[in-house]
């Protein structure tokens, strides 16, 4: 009896590969989710250009509704004044340069308040690495003076040494040179 009934949870499937072409909107028919992710976001597009288009056409507009006519050529006036404005640069060109600047800094400021984990890691690591490379720097910077010092120091010492040991034909010590050097070192410390 278990063997009649193939249609329960154990019956297997088969694979028909005629089922996936009549689904709408497959992959196999380049149709698949990013399709139409990028349809809808092609549509917000160019609704977005359309309201921009209308939002110009209205300011364009805007002067040539109504007029009263005693105010007429008021009207006419500051509407050439805005095209003016418009096509060319404000006439205070450090103005300009103020507003440019501070822009600027609110950009950069934005820039590092939004930075990602992946640049502040670079960052800190940047920090870092010049930190120890200026460690290094001052630590080769101590041993060339310190080797410069035990140098001037052993030869100093080697001189005194050769003063020092110096004997007469008879291999006495030299007391004259020894008493002379005692001499320019007393004087040399006061």
């Amino acid at each position: 009896m278990a063997a009649a009934r193939r249609d329960g949870p154990g019956r297997k499937r088969r694979w028909r590969p005629v089922l996936l072409r009549n689904v709408v909107g497959s992959v196999q028919e380049g149709r698949g989710f990013a399709f139409r992710r990028k349809q809808k976001i092609e549509q917000q597009y160019r609704k977005l250009l359309k309201k921009r288009r209308q939002v110009h056409s209205q300011q364009d507009d805007q002067f040539t509704d109504t007029y009263p006519e005693h105010l007429k050529h008021l009207y006419l006036a500051e509407e050439e004044n805005l095209k003016k404005r418009r096509r060319t640069p404000n006439d205070s060109v450090s103005s300009e340069e103020k507003l440019n600047k501070a822009a600027e800094s609110v950009g950069t400021q934005e820039k590092v308040k939004n930075k990602t984990s992946n640049q502040k890691a670079k960052e800190e690591y940047e920090k870092i690495k010049a930190e120890h490379a200026r460690k290094k720097e001052e630590a080769e910077k101590r041993k060339q003076q310190r080797e410069e010092a035990q140098r001037l120091y052993k030869k100093k010492k080697m001189e005194a040494y050769k003063i020092l040991s110096k004997k007469t034909k008879k291999g006495q010590p030299n007391l004259n040179l020894q008493v002379e050097f005692l001499l320019q070192k007393i004087q040399q410390n006061t």
